[in-house]
């Protein structure tokens, strides 16, 4: 059996929406002290959809792949959708992760999750 879905492979060897957005309204950045895996999410949002998003990641594959994945997920959708997002989402959308790199997919959900509370944090005080 393969270690990893096809799908984790086409995300990692191909990521999409890795960069950097320079005026964006929204910025996460999460990491784990266990296995080094650091996360920034990048989100610009207008009228409350999420018109781009993307992501740095220094990690492994399956960092890298969890994060993709998770741009994909949220990219062009209502904040409130975004909000609801899970890493069981992100590994079910990467046709399943390892049990011992789900960790990897709960760094996505929390790199959005941090990247909405600055959001947030910025339009409250905007108002």
């Amino acid at each position: 059996m393969a270690l990893y879905s096809e799908t984790v492979m086409d995300h990692f060897r191909h990521p999409r929406n890795v960069g950097v957005i320079e005026d964006a309204n929204g910025i996460g950045e999460v990491g784990n002290a266990q296995c080094g895996d650091i996360m920034k999410m990048y989100l610009k949002i207008e009228n409350d959809i999420i018109v781009d998003v993307k992501f740095e990641t220094f990690g492994c594959g399956s960092a890298i792949a969890s994060s993709s994945m998770a741009t994909e997920l949220i990219k062009g959708k209502p904040v409130s959708e975004a909000m609801q997002l899970t890493n069981k989402a992100v590994a079910e959308a990467l046709d399943g992760l390892p049990a011992y790199k789900m960790h990897c997919s709960v760094l996505a959900e929390e790199a959005i999750q941090s990247a909405l509370e600055d959001y947030y944090k910025k339009v409250k005080k905007d108002d």
